[in-house]
Order: C-alpha cells, then structure tokens, then sequence
C-alpha cells in the first residue's frame, strides 16, 4: 500500500487504442464518480488511476493505494478503516485509517476480485454510508469525502455467477468501467515502449544504450507478451544489466523471446481442463501418496495463479470425501499440524474455496474400514 505524492505519471504510446485511453482518462477526470478498470495482469491499470487522479478536481489531494490481494482480511480492514486502542494485540494506540489519510483525495484499491466474502461486505458497507468505523469502536468515527477507483485482472461477472463476487458491490464500482487492452493488441505501441524502458534502465545502471537492429525489433513485434508491459520491462533491465554493447541483436534477447508461438488447435479448451484435471490429481497424490505438505504442493502454485479456484476447491473436495467432511482430520490428510487449523480455513475463506462440510456426511464407515474414520459427527467443520 502506499500513499502518493503527485508524481509524473505518462501513458506511453501511439496507436489508436492509447488514445482511446486517453480519452476516456479525460472523460473519467471530469466527474467524482467510481471507477472500475479491468484489465490483465501488466496492463498498466494503476498508471490509468493516477492518470486520472491527476487530471481530476482532486489532484491537490493524495492518491491511497491499497492492494487486496497482498493483505489478510484483518490487516486489510485496520489499514482501511483504522482501529482502536486495545482493539486487538498489538493494537498500542489508535491508528487512522488510509480512508482517513485522503480527505478530499482518491482511494485506488488493485486487485478487488481478491477481496474476501467478508471484507466485500465491509466496503460496501462503506460505499453506502460513506462513514468510518475503526476495529474495536462500537460507533462511527467519522465520515470521509474520497473518489474510489478499482482494479481488477478478474472478469467479474463470472465471478458473480460463481458466487465469489458480490453483485451488489459489482454495481456500486461498476460506475465508469474501463477495460485496458493486453499489449498484444496494441503492438505497434512495443518499439516505444521498449525504447523507452530500455534508456531508463541503462541510465539508471550507468550503460551504455545500444542500438536496436531491426531483426531484434521484429522479434519484439512478433511475441506475444503475456505478462504486457511489466514483462517489457523487465525485459529491457535485463538487456540493460547484460551491457551487451553497441548493437541490440535477437542473439542478445532473451531466450522466451525466440521461442515460436504457441499454436491453438481445435479443442484448445478442452486440452487445457484435461491438464487442469491432471495438474489436480497430481498435486493430491503428492499429498495423499508422498506425506507432502498442502503448503508445499497446493499453495504457492496458487498464490502464482497457476491454479484456479476451481481446481482448489476439487482438491479440498477431494479431501473432505475422504474424511467424510472434518476439516480437522483433512488438516492431517494434507500433511499440516494440527496448529495449522486455523490458518487453514482461513485461507479457504479468503479465496472462497470453503466448502459446506455437511454435503460430505451421508455416507459413514464402519470402524476400522480405513485409515481415516468417517462416521458422521456434531462438530463444525
């Protein structure tokens, strides 16, 4: 999170689409109203947010950025909104709130698609009153005059649909919606770009810039770009790092760069559930078969997005069939201490993936059947 000065803020380009963007900046500056950018990973959508912070009737106060997906609910909710003294350990004094530190200013939440069940009710919430109330007070603190704009790499609507999302809170950002286009489809704006980052980098590493040859420069049109211009430009500190020389050849990029394309063929979409599918099954017998942990197996492969909710919640299922729906004895199915319980379902919840324990208790065994004895029980899950 931090909380911004009105830096210098550019949005590079030259095709038809940036000054598309541009424009409906310009258009998004003119009104107080929420603001919702959608867009892939890359994209650029803060720079969009504080471009049109700056161009806005607020631009003399501060820019609040806040990213929900870096945060547990609980930190979330006390660097939002604030607490109280004694509120919680740890709590020594009480803390205003980033809401409280943007009077008159813009609150830019990246990543709202990460948002828990609970903290989307907290925001709207807040969006409906406009007041804050910090953790641990039995009444608001105060009311708050900020522009929100959110972020998202998530498509919303099918979140909604799939219960992760709320809809009413979708309506409330869904005010201004701005949609910012995958470098891929705005290639002519590569040679800038790269040109760009690539005098930066060896300005800031003291290197000499070389020159790019137009091979080199037909390698950076021809790909594809999947991580946009975050990639870009990591791509062009690392040439920079290389101090390669004079001369940028397509010998000197790297080597991701060179490979071919991909080819889609017919059933593209099928192949790739197919490989979720085995991507699952493989991960749950590394548990089940190779006493590997759900933190090691599951987790940071989930974290990186290479796993979908989808797929996370077929392995908790798969988990919880086996132990006849007791979270507590899937914590020691996955090979994670007991103490673990806890940060377990937590997690579960933040990402949506809990699943009601009751569907899995219909079918008890008998003792002494297996290893994991399922007979129904009264506790909660």
């Amino acid at each position: 999170m931090s909380v911004s000065p009105n830096s210098e803020v550019r949005l590079l380009g030259k095709s038809e689409i940036v000054r598309g963007i541009l424009a409906d900046i310009d258009c998004a500056a003119r009104s107080g109203a929420k603001v919702l950018i959608t867009g892939e990973t890359g994209v650029g959508k803060e720079v969009v947010a504080r471009l049109i912070h700056q161009r806005s009737a607020r631009a003399a106060g501060k820019l609040v950025t806040v990213n929900c997906a870096g945060l547990p609910d609980s930190l979330l909710e006390s660097e939002l909104f604030g607490h109280v003294r004694g509120s919680f350990t740890g709590a020594y004094r009480d803390k205003p709130g980033l809401l409280e530190m943007a009077p008159n200013g813009t609150v830019f939440l990246d990543e709202v698609g990460e948002m828990s069940a609970r903290m989307q009710v907290v925001l709207l919430r807040f969006l409906e009153t406009g007041e804050i109330q910090r953790i641990g007070a039995d009444r608001s603190h105060t009311r708050v005059n900020v522009r929100l704009i959110t972020a998202t790499n998530r498509d919303l609507p099918k979140e909604i649909a799939a219960g992760t999302f709320r809809e009413d809170l979708f309506f409330r950002l869904n005010v201004i919606r701005m949609t910012i286009p995958p470098l891929r489809e705005r290639i002519e704006d590569v040679p800038l770009l790269f040109e760009h980052y690539l005098a930066y980098y060896c300005e800031q590493h003291h290197v000499e810039r070389p020159e790019i040859t137009q091979a080199a420069l037909d390698v950076l049109l021809g790909y594809r770009w999947p991580g946009n211009i975050r990639e870009l430009r990591n791509v062009a500190e690392r040439i920079a790092l290389k101090s390669i020389g004079q001369v940028l050849r397509p010998a000197d990029l790297p080597s991701e760069l060179l490979r071919p394309a991909p080819q889609v063929a017919p059933g593209a979409a099928a192949a790739a559930a197919l490989a979720h599918s085995a991507q699952v099954e493989e991960m749950t017998q590394r548990m089940l078969r190779h006493g590997e942990s759900f933190w090691s197996a599951v987790y940071p492969v989930f974290m990186a997005r290479d796993l979908t909710r989808a797929d996370l919640r077929r392995i908790v299922e798969i988990g919880l069939e086996s132990t006849n729906g007791n979270y507590r004895l899937l914590v020691a199915l996955y090979n994670m201490p007991n103490e673990d319980y806890k940060r377990f379902l937590g997690f579960l919840r933040k990402h949506n993936c809990h699943l009601p324990f009751q569907r899995f208790r219909t079918i008890p065994l008998r003792a002494g059947s297996g290893t994991v004895h399922r007979a129904p029980v009264a506790a909660a899950g």
